[in-house]
Order: C-alpha cells, then sequence, then structure tokens
C-alpha cells in the first residue's frame, strides 16, 4: 500500500476534512475569521462557545495549517495572540459559501441569507457552480461523481 502524503492513512478527501472540520466549532470558527475576527474574545463572543471548547478548536485549526497564531500587544496590556487565515483557510471560503447556499435552501430561517458574496473590485453578486473544461456552467443535476486515482477500486 502506498504511503499516504497526509499521515491519516485515510484515501477519501472528505473524511480526511472531516478529521480538521468535522468538530462541532471549527467551520463556525473559520466563518467568524472569514467575517474578520482574529482574536479569542471575538470568537468567544460571537460564538458562545466555552473557553476550553474554543481553545481547542483554535490549536486543531492552527495545527492544520488553516489558521496561523501571531502575537500582538495593546498599549498597557500583555502580548497575547490572535489568529489569522492563512491561504489554506481561504480556500475554505467556496466550502462554506456552498454550506450557505445549501442551508438557505433546504433549511431557510425565514430571515434571508446571513452571508452574501460579491465580487471585490465590482460589487457585482457571485455565487458558486460547476463549470465544464469549456466554461459552460452546470446544473448540479447534471454532475456524476466518478472514481479518482486515489480511489479504492470496485469490487
Amino acid at each position: 500500500m502506498d504511503s499516504p502524503v497526509n499521515g491519516s492513512g485515510e484515501r477519501c478527501s472528505i473524511a480526511r476534512s472531516l478529521e480538521v472540520l468535522g468538530l462541532k466549532w471549527s467551520l463556525l470558527v473559520v466563518r467568524e475569521a472569514m467575517w474578520g475576527r482574529t482574536r479569542f474574545a471575538e470568537f468567544r463572543s460571537r460564538l458562545g462557545v466555552a473557553p476550553d471548547v474554543l481553545t481547542d478548536r483554535l490549536a486543531r485549526l492552527v495545527d492544520a495549517g488553516i489558521l496561523e497564531r501571531r502575537p500582538y500587544r495593546e498599549a498597557g496590556e500583555r502580548e497575547r495572540e490572535e489568529y489569522l487565515l492563512t491561504d489554506a483557510g481561504r480556500a475554505l471560503l467556496p466550502v462554506l459559501a456552498a454550506m450557505s447556499a445549501w442551508g438557505d435552501e433546504h433549511r431557510p430561517s425565514g430571515y434571508g441569507p446571513a452571508a452574501l458574496y460579491a465580487d471585490r473590485e465590482t460589487g457585482a453578486s457571485a455565487r458558486l457552480a460547476f463549470v465544464d473544461d469549456e466554461g459552460r456552467e452546470l446544473d448540479p443535476a447534471d454532475i456524476v461523481v466518478v472514481r479518482g486515482p486515489g480511489a479504492i477500486s470496485a469490487a
């Protein structure tokens, strides 16, 4: 058997992702970081999560390379750490956007979407879409999942 690059031994990319992101609060911490929150107190205030749970989730996200710790100090205070998204963390935006779109459609709150997506430069609305190699947009109903080179062969 080939040696996995990630060390977990798991072949399924969804399962490997869930090892890091599948714990309650993990994606919510990432969501808050996407909104620009960087400090423990901000995460705690927005999420209402217990401090020990938040400490654990932040440490796991740092270990996974999704967040990075950086020291900061405000005048008259001791040095503390803030948490910033890495490239890997910012790459989770489509995941959060897909979950948001699914929730808005299939589990609506009655208040409308909590998040909208727009082009930073133009302000034009943006949404997720499947696009084929020729640039044509595809409906999710027209997508089929096929085995990739890392999949276990069908029996």
